[in-house]
């Protein structure tokens, strides 16, 4: 697939490392565009640089790796996201507008979007261990990348990507049901905690019957 990638920082780089290497192509794009030049050349011939709107014309999925107070702008600088899949990394820190008492942070930014197909991923691991995490093996050992998202042919797609980024993909719910993988790092939340595929089997069935997720794993 093609993947845009607005904000290839620390997450966003990760991001596009780990999506050239699953045989997808990646067009980054940030503040200042020379930066990513090394980045794009690190990966080669699958990864180019342009601006938010252009990477947003060339991806069938665009990744929003920015900060919180950042992600109103690079969606107005990405311009048209008609149809497209939107991955939002973001955490809900910063100086910013934040959700409703209630109200989910992927709520929040899924009515920012538009008619974007909107799903939220690769939130809740630091970028350091994404890195060092990625394509472990054996299989079972993959670690988790959540994702939610209300539009279920989206997350299937994103739930490939995250496949062939080298992790184990766990759809948690709709965008209601996003709390559990959102900031800050707390018990009964899968934030900040590494998660393999069976533990993770058993949160999604504790959401979905509205129920306390189970204690934290631990793995060797």
């Amino acid at each position: 697939m093609r993947i845009g990638i607005v904000g290839a920082g620390k997450i966003g780089g990760n991001c596009a490392r780990q999506f050239a290497k699953g045989g997808h192509e990646v067009m980054l794009s940030g503040r200042d565009l020379s930066k990513l030049e090394p980045l794009a050349g690190e990966i080669g011939d699958a990864a180019r640089v342009g601006t938010p709107a252009e990477v947003a014309e060339f991806g069938e999925v665009v990744v929003f790796a920015v900060p919180w107070d950042g992600f109103d702008d690079a969606v107005s600088s990405a311009g048209d996201l008609d149809g497209k899949i939107v991955i939002d990394t973001t955490n809900q820190y910063g100086s910013g507008e934040m959700p409703a008492e209630g109200q989910t942070a992927a709520s929040f930014h899924a009515a920012s979007v538009g008619v974007a197909r909107y799903t939220k991923s690769f939130n809740t691991l630091t970028s350091t261990f994404q890195t060092e995490a990625a394509f472990r093996e054996p299989e079972e050992d993959r670690v988790v990348q959540w994702v939610c998202g209300d539009d279920v042919t989206a997350k299937q797609v994103v739930m490939g990507l995250i496949a062939d980024a080298g992790y184990a993909p766990v759809d948690i719910g709709r965008n209601e049901d996003a709390t559990v993988m959102e900031a800050p790092r707390r018990d009964g939340a899968v934030y900040g905690e590494e998660y393999r595929l069976a533990d993770a089997e058993q949160v999604v069935a504790a959401v979905t019957a509205g129920e306390e997720i189970p204690p934290t794993p631990s793995y060797p």
